[in-house]
């Protein structure tokens, strides 16, 4: 027909002549267009010089000619209408949906099998499928909640039960290759992290010891980065060694230089004990758990590290690759004194023998130990030995990854810990069962139930947890300058079941609201209502939220890589500390009784707070960062420190410094975040590039908060408002040295002026305003 209908428009057009434009090799190998105006040539061919022109001689028409080409060009049109309706009108195999029809496509030996879609085939008929699921937000937390039951953690929480799990292990590495086969399983393309790291261990040809008078005791337990070495000197009583316990023992009169000081876990970690004592000059530290504090059997050992800061602290600021050549370095953070452990039946003998004043009733340093008075000592020798011996260890960290449809470049990362010092069973048995029995539920709810994620989301396992975050710190210090441009949230899994009755949490103040609103959705485990309303309601923020220590999980994410991080546990009532952390009593039996025997309904719920958080990140058009929620923290540090420079300027202390600069950067920083917020008012959040390029404004937020004028190698925790060091806004209102002071300030200054103009977006709509 086509054929017919060419040689009647040709009939019809036959007395009249086209142009065909062709393009044939010249010598000099570039193509050149050669014109072909007719079959005889005429002078309007060429042009001057004999080129081809581009522009054909007009044509010269009769009227009946162009009635003709008229009347042609209906007809083609009106058998084109004609052959499309008919065409269309006829039955047709349905087409396949090439996001949910897949094929494994052959690798390498050994390696995971990749889905690929698959084009239907021109000759076997194509089975119809199933249209595409809409599925709105309670659809979502629905299909979650029916797959993350108690019955399904009775299971999971047995299989990655062990009764020991030590970071480079042989127990270690068989449980990542099993996370791996798993997320293998589950098509999400794993892959593994290997890191090569020193790791502190006792040395079992020379114990630990402690020698006071007639005792003689070689304690067990230890702490990790402690250095070695034999100290002598007079025993000191601390109660928690913070700077307040410290200014109670110096206002006593008794001598911290040179001593060996006492003192009792809680209030603050080890770390920070170790490095408060040293700045006091004390020559050793022994620190024991108090029956005030834990219930526990008084022969329990204690197991923990020291050293201020996270990751492997011989290779500070970059990744322990032993492909690498890096020169010999420490990190800032190693402890400078020897420290160790004891029990509380040690500690009780030293107690009832240290003599010296006793402190005022008011401050707190009596414990449980003794029925008399505790006493701050000061009087009597006491030695310490320390042989602990540090191994190079290779250790696994193991990913894996569901791909979000839209944006698959941006993933919320959900991560636990697999290692511990004995059983660990709530430190990383119940974490690893979480991420384990989420993956499956959300690669279900992807291949069963239509659930489109907009963003990956990334299953992490580390290993190295338990002396200070290394295996995850490593990971974020390999990936240092591309990290933040893609993972927006980091959500811990570790300890998140310490009990049952209370609950609390910390987070970067960006994720409150999202906390907040997953709180409303998620049933309470002990009442009828919702978790938002056994807390507080509008009050839960009080009730809930807590600073982020440097022990936490979550906090190099924050703190070292600008990620916004959370971190939660349910817990049990009037407590804020899991008892049994750092021994060889944390057991599902202990666990059990922490939860009333009801840990498996505990975990599942865990798992359903975690899963709607991260399916919420991962769903919605924009991120759910709430930019506003840095206001109150941010005017509440920044007025800290106005009015101290004020009081110094005042007082002639402070000569030409304004602190309005840091108050005009506060300012700077809100318009910027109103900007967002307006601009999220009048976008279409259904228009996905505008989608991106608010998220990308809101993912800088976090990251242009570190400061970039210190080094992560040596203040590694570069977080104006919630990181540690000299450049932190806490630190600038508490230095006494005026020159730090100064420079410092104006330093933080410009970091917050930064980070506004960071979040505007476009260089060229800052036009002062901000």
């Amino acid at each position: 027909m086509m054929d017919r209908m060419r040689s009647m428009f040709n009939g019809m057009v036959k007395s009249e002549r086209y142009s065909r434009f062709t393009l044939q090799q010249a010598e000099d190998g570039e193509r050149h267009a050669e014109v072909k105006l007719s079959d005889c040539g005429t002078d309007d061919a060429t042009e001057a010089g004999g080129s081809p022109t581009f522009r054909p001689a007009p044509l010269q028409r009769s009227h009946r000619t162009l009635f003709c080409v008229a009347l042609g060009t209906v007809v083609i049109f009106f058998f084109g209408f004609l052959i499309g309706f008919i065409s269309h009108s006829q039955p047709q195999a349905e087409p396949v949906n090439c996001s949910t029809t897949a094929a494994p496509v052959s690798t390498s030996p050994g390696a995971p099998v990749t889905k690929r879609p698959v084009a239907p085939s021109p000759v076997a008929p194509v089975a119809p499928v199933a249209p595409e699921v809409h599925l709105d937000w309670k659809d979502i937390t629905q299909l979650l909640t029916q797959k993350l039951t108690s019955q399904a953690f009775d299971k999971t929480l047995r299989e990655f039960d062990l009764p020991r799990r030590s970071a480079g292990s042989d127990e270690d590495r068989n449980q990542a290759d099993h996370i791996f086969n798993e997320f293998t399983k589950l098509e999400m393309e794993p892959w593994t992290d290997v890191h090569y790291v020193r790791l502190p261990t006792p040395d079992s040809k020379h114990p630990n010891r402690v020698v006071f008078d007639s005792l003689n005791c070689t304690p067990t337990g230890y702490l990790a980065y402690s250095p070695a070495g034999r100290v002598q000197g007079k025993l000191v009583y601390g109660n928690y060694g913070r700077p307040e316990d410290l200014a109670v023992v110096q206002n006593k009169s008794v001598e911290l230089n040179s001593s060996v000081l006492l003192l009792r876990a809680g209030k603050i970690s080890f770390a920070e004990q170790v490095d408060n004592a040293a700045q006091k000059g004390v020559a050793a530290v022994l620190i024991y758990p108090d029956s005030q504090d834990y219930t526990y059997r008084s022969d329990t050992e204690l197991y923990g590290h020291v050293h201020l800061g996270s990751g492997d602290p011989y290779t500070p600021g970059f990744p322990s690759f032993n492909h690498t050549q890096f020169p010999p370095t420490k990190s800032c953070g190693l402890p400078k004194i020897p420290a160790q452990t004891i029990s509380a039946n040690v500690a009780k003998t030293l107690l009832q023998k240290i003599g010296g004043p006793e402190p005022d009733a008011s401050s707190g340093f009596k414990g449980s130990l003794l029925k008399e008075p505790y006493t701050l000592g000061g009087s009597k020798n006491i030695a310490v030995e320390v042989h602990n011996l540090t191994d190079d260890k290779e250790i696994h960290n193991v990913f894996g990854v569901i791909k979000g449809f839209t944006d698959p470049d941006r993933y919320v990362v959900l991560g636990a810990q697999r290692d511990a010092w004995g059983a660990g069973y709530t430190k990383a048995t119940v974490g690893t069962a979480i991420l384990m029995e989420l993956a499956k539920a959300v690669h279900k709810m992807v291949e069963e139930d239509g659930f489109r994620p907009r963003r990956s989301i990334v299953f992490a396992s580390w290993s190295a947890g338990e002396y200070g975050s290394v295996g995850a710190t490593e990971w974020l210090e390999a990936h240092m300058s591309s990290a933040d441009k893609n993972v927006f949230t980091y959500i811990s899994l570790d300890g998140v079941v310490m009990g049952r009755g209370s609950f609390m949490a910390s987070a970067s103040p960006l994720l409150y609201s999202l906390l907040g609103n997953t709180m409303k959705e998620v049933k309470s485990p002990v009442d009828s209502g919702s978790m938002y309303d056994v807390m507080g309601k509008d009050k839960w923020e009080a009730k809930v939220l807590r600073p982020m220590s440097m022990d936490d999980p979550a906090y190099p994410f924050l703190a070292f890589s600008g990620i916004p991080s959370v971190s939660f546990h349910f817990i049990s009532l009037d407590s804020e500390y899991y008892p049994y952390y750092g021994t060889n009593l944390d057991t599902s039996d202990h666990l059990s009784f922490q939860t009333n025997h009801h840990t498996s309904e505990m975990v599942a719920t865990a798992a359903q707070f975690a899963g709607q958080m991260a399916l919420r990140l991962v769903h919605d058009h924009l991120l759910s960062l709430d930019v506003s929620r840095y206001r109150g923290l941010l005017t509440k540090t920044v007025s800290t420190v106005y009015r101290r420079v004020s009081k110094l300027s005042q007082d002639g202390q402070l000569q030409d410094v304004n602190p309005t600069w840091l108050s005009r950067a506060r300012g700077s920083f809100e318009r910027a975040a109103n900007s967002i917020t307006n601009a999220v008012k009048n976008t279409d959040l259904n228009d996905q590039e505008a989608c991106r390029i608010l998220n990308n404004r809101i993912m800088r937020i976090e990251h242009t908060l570190l400061s970039p004028y210190v080094s992560p190698v040596n203040t590694p925790f570069r977080h104006i408002l919630l990181g540690r060091g000299p450049h932190t806004l806490a630190s600038i209102a508490e230095t006494p040295d005026m020159k730090e002071l100064r420079t410092q300030l104006a330093l933080a200054t410009w970091s917050l002026q930064g980070c506004a103009n960071a979040m505007v977006g476009n260089i060229w709509d800052l036009d002062n305003q901000i």
